[in-house]
């Protein structure tokens, strides 16, 4: 419940909508919607989306939107975050696309130990902290709400 709360008050008086109060409890809702999915087979994804792009909009669940950067390493998929609240280990990436269009929306991070089992996908680090990166399928009208967007479009965050 602190979470909940903290992410409200960061909010308070801010022009983004992103992180007003009731976008900030409808943010959280959406991520903990997000983590049922796993529950539903077929969702997990093996590889990373073709249409992944080489800055992409991610969020720490909590905070709000930022780019991130893509390249391609030896052992897979390497984002670099730019924005706040990165987790230091344990946490974990979701990199999530809808599965009725199979698009690329985002990355969510989570600051908590991921489900087992997952197949990696790369890595999302952030200064001196470095996590892993799975992927998801995921219902988009279950987990994001019009008003209260997921993830804002990256000309709104200052990415291009």
């Amino acid at each position: 419940m602190p979470l909940v709360l903290a992410a409200a008050l960061v909010g308070c008086g801010s022009e983004n909508s992103e992180n007003s109060p009731v976008c900030g409890f409808a943010i959280l809702a959406a991520a903990n919607r997000v983590l049922d999915q796993f529950q539903i087979p077929g969702k997990i994804l093996a590889e990373v989306p073709q249409d992944m792009g080489s800055v992409v909009p991610a969020r720490v669940v909590g905070y709000g939107t930022a780019p991130t950067t893509v390249s391609q390493g030896e052992a897979g998929v390497e984002l670099t975050y730019r924005g706040e609240g990165f987790p230091p280990v344990p946490g974990f990436g979701l990199v999530l696309v809808e599965d009725s269009t199979d698009t690329f929306r985002g990355v969510l991070i989570y600051e908590i130990e991921p489900p087992s089992g997952l197949p990696w996908l790369g890595t999302i680090s952030s200064g001196n902290s470095t996590i892993p990166l799975y992927g998801l399928r995921v219902t988009w009208g279950a987990v994001s709400e019009p008003r209260c967007p997921l993830f804002r479009s990256l000309e709104e965050t200052g990415g291009t």
